[in-house]
Protein backbone atom coordinates (compact mmCIF):
# COMPACT_ATOMS: atom_id res chain seq x y z
CA UNK A 1 0.00 0.00 0.00
CA UNK A 2 1.20 3.49 -0.69
CA UNK A 3 1.19 6.41 1.27
CA UNK A 4 -0.80 9.56 0.45
CA UNK A 5 1.20 12.11 1.51
CA UNK A 6 -1.45 14.60 1.64
CA UNK A 7 -3.13 13.24 4.55
CA UNK A 8 -2.03 15.40 7.80
CA UNK A 9 -2.56 15.19 11.61
CA UNK A 10 -6.36 17.35 11.13
CA UNK A 11 -6.82 17.64 7.48
CA UNK A 12 -6.05 16.66 3.83
CA UNK A 13 -3.35 19.13 1.66
CA UNK A 14 -1.30 18.94 -1.33
CA UNK A 15 0.29 20.08 -3.77
CA UNK A 16 -1.74 19.74 -7.53
CA UNK A 17 -0.55 16.97 -9.81
CA UNK A 18 1.99 15.93 -7.18
CA UNK A 19 0.26 14.50 -4.50
CA UNK A 20 -2.91 15.65 -4.86
CA UNK A 21 -5.30 15.34 -8.01
CA UNK A 22 -8.90 13.99 -8.86
CA UNK A 23 -8.21 10.30 -8.93
CA UNK A 24 -7.17 10.99 -5.20
CA UNK A 25 -9.89 13.03 -4.14
CA UNK A 26 -12.42 10.21 -5.58
CA UNK A 27 -10.31 7.57 -3.81
CA UNK A 28 -11.25 9.88 -0.58
CA UNK A 29 -15.15 10.43 -1.27
CA UNK A 30 -15.06 6.35 -1.57
CA UNK A 31 -13.36 5.96 1.43
CA UNK A 32 -14.63 8.55 3.58
CA UNK A 33 -18.31 6.75 2.94
CA UNK A 34 -17.46 3.94 3.81
CA UNK A 35 -15.26 4.10 6.72
CA UNK A 36 -17.83 6.22 7.88
CA UNK A 37 -20.88 4.24 6.77
CA UNK A 38 -22.55 7.43 5.89
CA UNK A 39 -25.41 7.94 3.86
CA UNK A 40 -25.62 11.18 3.40
CA UNK A 41 -22.33 13.75 2.72
CA UNK A 42 -22.64 17.68 2.78
CA UNK A 43 -19.85 19.05 0.25
CA UNK A 44 -18.58 22.21 -0.42
CA UNK A 45 -15.60 24.07 -2.08
CA UNK A 46 -13.53 27.40 -2.12
CA UNK A 47 -12.63 29.77 -4.86
CA UNK A 48 -9.70 28.12 -6.17
CA UNK A 49 -9.44 26.91 -9.71
CA UNK A 50 -9.18 23.51 -9.18
CA UNK A 51 -12.20 23.15 -6.66
CA UNK A 52 -14.91 22.55 -8.80
CA UNK A 53 -13.67 19.19 -10.35
CA UNK A 54 -12.23 18.02 -7.05
CA UNK A 55 -15.44 18.63 -5.45
CA UNK A 56 -17.26 16.73 -8.49
CA UNK A 57 -14.48 13.81 -8.24
CA UNK A 58 -14.80 13.45 -4.61
CA UNK A 59 -19.04 13.46 -4.91
CA UNK A 60 -18.50 10.44 -7.20
CA UNK A 61 -16.81 9.35 -4.88
CA UNK A 62 -18.69 9.43 -1.98
CA UNK A 63 -22.18 8.21 -4.37
CA UNK A 64 -19.86 5.33 -5.69
CA UNK A 65 -19.73 4.08 -2.01
CA UNK A 66 -23.95 4.90 -1.69
CA UNK A 67 -23.49 8.39 0.01
CA UNK A 68 -25.88 10.89 -1.30
CA UNK A 69 -24.40 14.25 -1.70
CA UNK A 70 -25.98 17.63 -0.39
CA UNK A 71 -23.67 20.10 -2.38
CA UNK A 72 -23.63 23.57 -0.84
CA UNK A 73 -21.76 24.83 -3.45
CA UNK A 74 -18.54 28.10 -3.15
CA UNK A 75 -19.03 28.60 0.70
CA UNK A 76 -16.63 28.83 3.89
CA UNK A 77 -15.57 25.57 5.62
CA UNK A 78 -17.61 26.57 8.80
CA UNK A 79 -21.13 26.44 6.24
CA UNK A 80 -19.50 22.71 6.05
CA UNK A 81 -19.56 22.61 9.60
CA UNK A 82 -23.22 24.14 10.26
CA UNK A 83 -24.70 22.36 7.03
CA UNK A 84 -23.66 18.63 8.11
CA UNK A 85 -25.42 19.23 11.42
CA UNK A 86 -28.10 21.35 10.11
CA UNK A 87 -29.25 18.14 7.97
CA UNK A 88 -28.44 15.61 10.33
CA UNK A 89 -25.62 14.33 7.62
CA UNK A 90 -23.16 11.93 8.83
CA UNK A 91 -20.23 13.36 7.23
CA UNK A 92 -19.03 16.49 5.74
CA UNK A 93 -15.97 17.10 3.33
CA UNK A 94 -15.20 20.91 2.46
CA UNK A 95 -12.82 21.47 -0.80
CA UNK A 96 -10.06 23.82 0.01
CA UNK A 97 -6.42 25.00 1.03
CA UNK A 98 -7.21 28.50 2.96
CA UNK A 99 -4.15 30.27 3.18
CA UNK A 100 -1.82 27.65 1.65
CA UNK A 101 -0.44 28.30 -1.68
CA UNK A 102 -2.07 28.63 -5.16
CA UNK A 103 -1.22 25.17 -6.61
CA UNK A 104 -1.99 23.57 -3.38
CA UNK A 105 -5.84 22.13 -2.30
CA UNK A 106 -7.09 20.18 -0.08
CA UNK A 107 -10.13 18.68 1.90
CA UNK A 108 -11.30 19.37 5.54
CA UNK A 109 -13.29 16.36 7.19
CA UNK A 110 -15.96 16.22 9.98
CA UNK A 111 -18.10 13.06 10.61
CA UNK A 112 -21.63 13.89 12.07
CA UNK A 113 -22.88 16.81 14.07
CA UNK A 114 -19.46 17.91 12.63
CA UNK A 115 -17.41 16.58 14.96
CA UNK A 116 -13.76 16.27 13.58
CA UNK A 117 -11.35 13.48 12.00
CA UNK A 118 -8.04 13.28 13.13
CA UNK A 119 -4.91 11.54 12.62
CA UNK A 120 -5.90 9.78 16.04
CA UNK A 121 -9.81 9.52 15.43
CA UNK A 122 -11.05 8.48 11.47
CA UNK A 123 -8.39 9.64 9.57
CA UNK A 124 -6.33 6.57 9.41
CA UNK A 125 -8.64 4.09 8.11
CA UNK A 126 -10.18 6.20 5.45
CA UNK A 127 -6.50 6.84 4.31
CA UNK A 128 -5.64 3.15 4.47
CA UNK A 129 -8.62 2.75 2.35
CA UNK A 130 -8.26 5.21 0.11
CA UNK A 131 -4.68 4.34 -0.33
CA UNK A 132 -5.12 0.34 -1.07
CA UNK A 133 -8.44 0.73 -3.29
CA UNK A 134 -9.97 -1.88 -1.69
CA UNK A 135 -13.18 -0.70 -1.64
CA UNK A 136 -15.36 -4.07 -1.41
CA UNK A 137 -18.45 -4.94 -3.42
CA UNK A 138 -20.22 -2.49 -6.01
CA UNK A 139 -23.03 -0.59 -4.50
CA UNK A 140 -26.19 0.94 -5.36
CA UNK A 141 -25.14 4.67 -6.41
CA UNK A 142 -26.29 7.36 -4.18
CA UNK A 143 -27.32 10.67 -5.82
CA UNK A 144 -26.16 14.00 -5.32
CA UNK A 145 -28.49 17.35 -4.95
CA UNK A 146 -27.81 20.94 -4.91
CA UNK A 147 -29.17 22.63 -1.28
CA UNK A 148 -28.69 26.26 0.13
CA UNK A 149 -28.32 26.34 3.36
CA UNK A 150 -27.05 30.09 3.72
CA UNK A 151 -30.11 31.25 5.66
CA UNK A 152 -30.51 28.95 7.99
CA UNK A 153 -26.54 29.49 8.73
CA UNK A 154 -26.79 33.13 8.87
CA UNK A 155 -29.93 32.50 11.34
CA UNK A 156 -27.16 30.77 13.57
CA UNK A 157 -24.54 33.17 13.36
CA UNK A 158 -26.83 36.35 13.73
CA UNK A 159 -28.32 34.54 17.41
CA UNK A 160 -25.20 35.15 18.46
CA UNK A 161 -25.95 39.26 19.12
CA UNK A 162 -28.51 41.24 19.22
CA UNK A 163 -28.32 43.41 15.55
CA UNK A 164 -30.05 46.51 17.06
CA UNK A 165 -27.65 46.98 19.45
CA UNK A 166 -25.21 47.31 17.10
CA UNK A 167 -25.12 50.74 16.22
CA UNK A 168 -23.17 54.07 14.64
CA UNK A 169 -20.04 51.81 13.34
CA UNK A 170 -17.88 52.10 11.08
CA UNK A 171 -15.96 48.34 9.51
CA UNK A 172 -13.48 47.74 6.89
CA UNK A 173 -13.46 44.13 5.73
CA UNK A 174 -10.94 42.21 3.24
CA UNK A 175 -11.82 39.00 2.18
CA UNK A 176 -8.39 38.13 -0.08
CA UNK A 177 -10.47 37.18 -2.36
CA UNK A 178 -10.69 34.28 -0.56
CA UNK A 179 -14.64 33.23 -0.37
CA UNK A 180 -15.86 35.33 2.32
CA UNK A 181 -17.15 38.26 0.33
CA UNK A 182 -20.37 36.35 -0.77
CA UNK A 183 -21.13 34.96 2.75
CA UNK A 184 -20.45 38.10 4.62
CA UNK A 185 -22.57 40.06 2.17
CA UNK A 186 -26.01 37.82 2.98
CA UNK A 187 -25.03 38.45 6.37
CA UNK A 188 -24.57 42.20 6.02
CA UNK A 189 -27.90 42.18 4.34
CA UNK A 190 -28.94 40.33 7.40
CA UNK A 191 -27.71 42.32 9.99
CA UNK A 192 -29.37 45.52 8.55
CA UNK A 193 -33.13 44.37 8.04
CA UNK A 194 -32.87 43.20 11.58
CA UNK A 195 -32.05 46.92 13.36
CA UNK A 196 -28.37 47.16 12.98
CA UNK A 197 -26.41 50.20 12.24
CA UNK A 198 -23.31 49.74 10.04
CA UNK A 199 -21.20 51.06 7.33
CA UNK A 200 -19.06 48.43 5.35
CA UNK A 201 -15.69 49.02 2.95
CA UNK A 202 -14.82 46.26 1.28
CA UNK A 203 -11.66 45.17 0.37
CA UNK A 204 -10.44 42.75 -2.30
CA UNK A 205 -14.22 41.33 -1.69
CA UNK A 206 -14.71 39.22 -4.56
CA UNK A 207 -13.40 35.89 -4.80
CA UNK A 208 -11.30 34.93 -7.10
CA UNK A 209 -8.75 32.06 -7.99
CA UNK A 210 -5.96 34.14 -8.71
CA UNK A 211 -5.45 35.61 -5.80
CA UNK A 212 -4.13 38.65 -7.55
CA UNK A 213 -3.92 40.53 -4.35
CA UNK A 214 -1.58 37.92 -3.01
CA UNK A 215 -2.91 34.59 -1.00
CA UNK A 216 -5.68 35.51 1.68
CA UNK A 217 -3.16 34.94 5.06
CA UNK A 218 -3.93 37.86 7.38
CA UNK A 219 -1.48 36.50 9.94
CA UNK A 220 1.33 37.78 7.19
CA UNK A 221 3.14 41.08 8.24
CA UNK A 222 3.05 41.70 4.38
CA UNK A 223 -0.42 41.19 4.04
CA UNK A 224 -1.52 43.49 6.98
CA UNK A 225 -1.01 46.83 5.38
CA UNK A 226 -4.14 46.96 3.19
CA UNK A 227 -6.54 46.34 5.81
CA UNK A 228 -4.29 49.02 7.80
CA UNK A 229 -4.70 51.64 5.69
CA UNK A 230 -8.00 50.72 4.34
CA UNK A 231 -8.81 51.66 7.93
CA UNK A 232 -7.34 54.45 8.30
CA UNK A 233 -7.96 55.76 4.72
CA UNK A 234 -12.27 55.00 5.99
CA UNK A 235 -12.01 56.20 9.49
CA UNK A 236 -13.17 53.08 10.40
CA UNK A 237 -13.94 52.25 13.69
CA UNK A 238 -12.20 48.12 13.24
CA UNK A 239 -11.38 45.76 10.34
CA UNK A 240 -11.75 42.43 9.66
CA UNK A 241 -9.89 40.31 7.77
CA UNK A 242 -10.17 36.51 6.64
CA UNK A 243 -8.27 33.28 5.22
CA UNK A 244 -9.20 32.06 2.30
CA UNK A 245 -11.88 29.72 3.70
CA UNK A 246 -12.78 32.19 6.39
CA UNK A 247 -12.52 29.89 9.53
CA UNK A 248 -9.86 32.49 11.16
CA UNK A 249 -10.56 36.22 11.99
CA UNK A 250 -8.28 38.76 11.96
CA UNK A 251 -8.89 42.70 13.76
CA UNK A 252 -7.18 45.55 13.29
CA UNK A 253 -8.12 48.62 16.23
CA UNK A 254 -9.05 52.03 14.60
CA UNK A 255 -5.75 52.78 13.67
CA UNK A 256 -5.01 50.72 11.92
CA UNK A 257 -2.61 48.44 14.33
CA UNK A 258 -3.19 44.71 13.79
CA UNK A 259 -4.53 42.95 17.08
CA UNK A 260 -2.45 39.64 18.22
CA UNK A 261 -4.79 36.74 18.21
CA UNK A 262 -4.55 36.41 22.12
CA UNK A 263 -5.88 39.75 23.09
CA UNK A 264 -8.78 39.06 20.79
CA UNK A 265 -9.20 35.79 23.05
CA UNK A 266 -9.22 38.15 26.08
CA UNK A 267 -11.98 40.30 24.84
CA UNK A 268 -14.04 37.40 23.68
CA UNK A 269 -13.38 35.75 27.19
CA UNK A 270 -15.42 39.02 28.63
CA UNK A 271 -18.38 39.08 26.34
CA UNK A 272 -19.17 35.49 26.52
CA UNK A 273 -18.39 35.67 30.58
CA UNK A 274 -20.45 39.11 30.63
CA UNK A 275 -23.96 36.79 28.89
CA UNK A 276 -23.27 33.89 30.86
CA UNK A 277 -21.56 34.33 34.31
CA UNK A 278 -19.07 31.60 35.55
CA UNK A 279 -18.69 30.00 32.52
CA UNK A 280 -15.84 27.56 31.06
CA UNK A 281 -13.48 29.34 28.64
CA UNK A 282 -10.85 27.16 27.06
CA UNK A 283 -7.80 28.96 25.54
CA UNK A 284 -4.51 27.61 23.95
CA UNK A 285 -1.18 27.07 25.68
CA UNK A 286 1.20 29.07 23.52
CA UNK A 287 0.27 32.99 25.61
CA UNK A 288 -2.07 32.28 28.44
CA UNK A 289 -1.95 34.51 30.97
CA UNK A 290 -3.76 37.41 30.09
CA UNK A 291 -6.33 35.24 29.16
CA UNK A 292 -6.38 33.47 32.35
CA UNK A 293 -6.76 36.89 33.89
CA UNK A 294 -9.54 38.16 32.63
CA UNK A 295 -11.03 34.74 32.81
CA UNK A 296 -10.67 34.68 36.71
CA UNK A 297 -11.85 38.38 37.20
CA UNK A 298 -14.71 37.78 35.08
CA UNK A 299 -15.71 35.11 37.40
CA UNK A 300 -15.09 31.90 34.94
CA UNK A 301 -13.37 28.77 34.51
CA UNK A 302 -10.11 29.10 32.29
CA UNK A 303 -9.05 25.58 31.11
CA UNK A 304 -6.01 25.67 28.82
CA UNK A 305 -6.16 22.48 25.80
CA UNK A 306 -3.38 21.00 23.54
CA UNK A 307 -3.24 23.54 20.56
CA UNK A 308 -5.37 22.02 16.93
CA UNK A 309 -9.09 22.38 16.42
CA UNK A 310 -9.73 18.82 17.16
CA UNK A 311 -8.33 18.89 20.42
CA UNK A 312 -9.58 22.30 21.12
CA UNK A 313 -13.29 21.19 20.50
CA UNK A 314 -12.73 17.57 22.08
CA UNK A 315 -11.48 19.48 25.32
CA UNK A 316 -14.45 22.18 25.15
CA UNK A 317 -16.88 19.33 24.60
CA UNK A 318 -15.16 17.62 28.26
CA UNK A 319 -15.67 21.01 29.78
CA UNK A 320 -19.16 22.28 28.20
CA UNK A 321 -17.09 25.42 27.39
CA UNK A 322 -19.04 28.09 25.56
CA UNK A 323 -16.47 29.73 24.32
CA UNK A 324 -13.04 28.99 22.83
CA UNK A 325 -9.95 30.43 21.51
CA UNK A 326 -6.65 29.72 20.09
CA UNK A 327 -3.73 32.58 19.74
CA UNK A 328 -3.83 31.93 15.63
CA UNK A 329 -7.29 33.31 15.56
CA UNK A 330 -9.22 30.31 15.33
CA UNK A 331 -12.53 30.66 17.84
CA UNK A 332 -15.05 28.02 18.97
CA UNK A 333 -18.25 28.46 19.45
CA UNK A 334 -20.72 25.82 22.16
CA UNK A 335 -23.73 27.33 20.29
CA UNK A 336 -22.33 26.62 17.01
CA UNK A 337 -21.51 22.93 17.12
CA UNK A 338 -18.44 23.74 18.92
CA UNK A 339 -16.51 24.38 15.81
CA UNK A 340 -14.69 27.70 14.56
CA UNK A 341 -15.97 30.60 12.64
CA UNK A 342 -14.67 33.37 11.60
CA UNK A 343 -17.65 35.30 11.22
CA UNK A 344 -18.90 34.86 14.87
CA UNK A 345 -16.13 36.99 16.14
CA UNK A 346 -16.40 40.18 14.25
CA UNK A 347 -19.85 40.44 15.57
CA UNK A 348 -19.44 39.92 19.07
CA UNK A 349 -16.72 42.51 19.00
CA UNK A 350 -18.97 45.10 17.17
CA UNK A 351 -21.68 44.56 19.68
CA UNK A 352 -19.35 45.03 22.52
CA UNK A 353 -18.08 48.25 20.87
CA UNK A 354 -21.60 49.33 21.09
CA UNK A 355 -22.63 48.87 24.19
CA UNK A 356 -18.94 49.97 25.89
CA UNK A 357 -18.62 52.93 24.10
CA UNK A 358 -14.71 52.54 23.73
CA UNK A 359 -12.22 51.78 21.16
CA UNK A 360 -11.30 48.88 20.38
CA UNK A 361 -7.52 50.11 20.86
CA UNK A 362 -9.17 51.12 24.64
CA UNK A 363 -10.67 47.44 25.07
CA UNK A 364 -7.50 45.84 24.35
CA UNK A 365 -4.85 48.52 25.50
CA UNK A 366 -4.59 47.25 29.62
CA UNK A 367 -4.45 43.56 27.86
CA UNK A 368 -1.35 44.45 25.69
CA UNK A 369 0.48 46.74 28.41
CA UNK A 370 -0.14 43.91 31.37
CA UNK A 371 0.48 40.99 29.12
CA UNK A 372 3.12 41.66 26.43
CA UNK A 373 3.65 38.93 23.82
CA UNK A 374 6.04 38.25 21.65
CA UNK A 375 4.00 36.18 18.97
CA UNK A 376 5.06 32.93 17.21
CA UNK A 377 8.69 33.05 16.24
CA UNK A 378 9.18 29.76 14.22
CA UNK A 379 13.16 28.02 13.96
CA UNK A 380 13.66 25.76 11.39
CA UNK A 381 16.14 23.27 12.65
CA UNK A 382 17.22 19.55 11.60
CA UNK A 383 16.36 18.30 15.32
CA UNK A 384 13.89 19.47 17.18
CA UNK A 385 13.75 16.73 20.10
CA UNK A 386 17.41 17.64 20.77
CA UNK A 387 17.17 21.46 20.67
CA UNK A 388 14.41 21.59 22.90
CA UNK A 389 15.97 18.80 25.08
CA UNK A 390 19.05 21.37 25.31
CA UNK A 391 16.78 24.49 25.32
CA UNK A 392 15.33 22.64 28.55
CA UNK A 393 18.78 21.73 29.75
CA UNK A 394 19.29 25.45 29.82
CA UNK A 395 16.48 27.33 31.34
CA UNK A 396 14.75 24.90 33.87
CA UNK A 397 17.59 25.91 36.61
CA UNK A 398 15.73 29.60 36.94
CA UNK A 399 12.26 27.57 35.72
CA UNK A 400 9.50 28.21 38.69
CA UNK A 401 7.00 25.42 36.99
CA UNK A 402 6.77 23.33 34.21
CA UNK A 403 4.10 22.03 31.73
CA UNK A 404 4.54 19.50 28.93
CA UNK A 405 0.83 19.68 27.64
CA UNK A 406 1.95 20.98 24.94
CA UNK A 407 5.34 21.10 24.23
CA UNK A 408 7.67 22.58 26.91
CA UNK A 409 5.72 25.60 28.92
CA UNK A 410 8.23 26.89 31.53
CA UNK A 411 6.79 29.34 33.94
CA UNK A 412 9.77 31.81 35.25
CA UNK A 413 7.74 33.64 37.75
CA UNK A 414 7.93 37.21 35.51
CA UNK A 415 8.00 35.39 32.32
CA UNK A 416 6.24 32.69 30.62
CA UNK A 417 8.16 30.62 27.26
CA UNK A 418 6.35 28.03 25.60
CA UNK A 419 8.19 25.63 22.86
CA UNK A 420 6.42 23.28 20.70
CA UNK A 421 7.56 21.01 17.82
CA UNK A 422 5.42 21.48 14.73
CA UNK A 423 3.00 18.48 13.66
CA UNK A 424 4.18 18.95 9.87
CA UNK A 425 7.33 20.41 9.73
CA UNK A 426 10.90 20.38 11.44
CA UNK A 427 10.09 23.51 12.87
CA UNK A 428 10.61 24.63 16.41
CA UNK A 429 7.82 27.48 17.52
CA UNK A 430 8.83 30.08 20.00
CA UNK A 431 6.09 32.30 22.25
CA UNK A 432 7.57 34.27 25.26
CA UNK A 433 5.13 36.69 27.52
CA UNK A 434 5.92 38.54 30.91
CA UNK A 435 3.87 40.14 33.49
CA UNK A 436 3.66 43.50 32.04
CA UNK A 437 7.48 44.07 31.36
CA UNK A 438 8.18 44.84 28.08
CA UNK A 439 11.79 45.62 28.36
CA UNK A 440 12.33 41.90 29.73
CA UNK A 441 10.07 40.27 27.24
CA UNK A 442 12.42 41.91 24.45
CA UNK A 443 15.52 40.73 26.00
CA UNK A 444 14.37 37.33 26.95
CA UNK A 445 13.05 36.93 23.05
CA UNK A 446 16.68 37.99 22.05
CA UNK A 447 18.22 36.41 24.45
CA UNK A 448 16.77 32.50 23.28
CA UNK A 449 16.52 33.86 19.56
CA UNK A 450 20.24 33.94 19.97
CA UNK A 451 20.50 30.57 21.65
CA UNK A 452 17.97 28.75 19.29
CA UNK A 453 19.51 30.19 16.24
CA UNK A 454 22.91 28.29 16.89
CA UNK A 455 20.65 25.08 15.92
CA UNK A 456 19.46 26.53 12.96
CA UNK A 457 17.45 29.74 11.15
CA UNK A 458 14.48 31.90 11.78
CA UNK A 459 11.66 30.60 9.38
CA UNK A 460 9.24 32.47 7.31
Amino acid sequence: MNELSCFKSYDVRGQLGKNLDEDIAYRIGRAFALVLGAKTVVCGRDGRESSPTLVMALANGLMDSGADVLDIGLCGTEEVYFATDHYGADGGIMVTASHNPIDYNGFKLVRSGARPLSADNGMRPIHDMAASQKFGPERQKGTRKEVFSRDAYTDRVLSFVTPPLIRNLNVVVNAGNGVAGPTFDYIAERLEENGANIEFTRVNHVPDATFPNGIPNPLLPENQPVTSQAVKNAGADFGVAWDGDFDRCFLFDEFGNFIDGEYIVGLLAAAFLKKAPGASIVHDARIMWNTQAIVEAAGGQAVTSKTGHPLMKQKMRDVDAIYGGEMSAHHYFRGFMYCDSGMIPWLLVAEFLSESGKTLSELVADMKANFPSSGEINFRVSDPVEVSRQFEEKYLPECQSLERLDGLSLDMGRWRVNLRSSNTEPLLRLNVESRGDRSLLNAKVSEIRAFLTQFGTISD
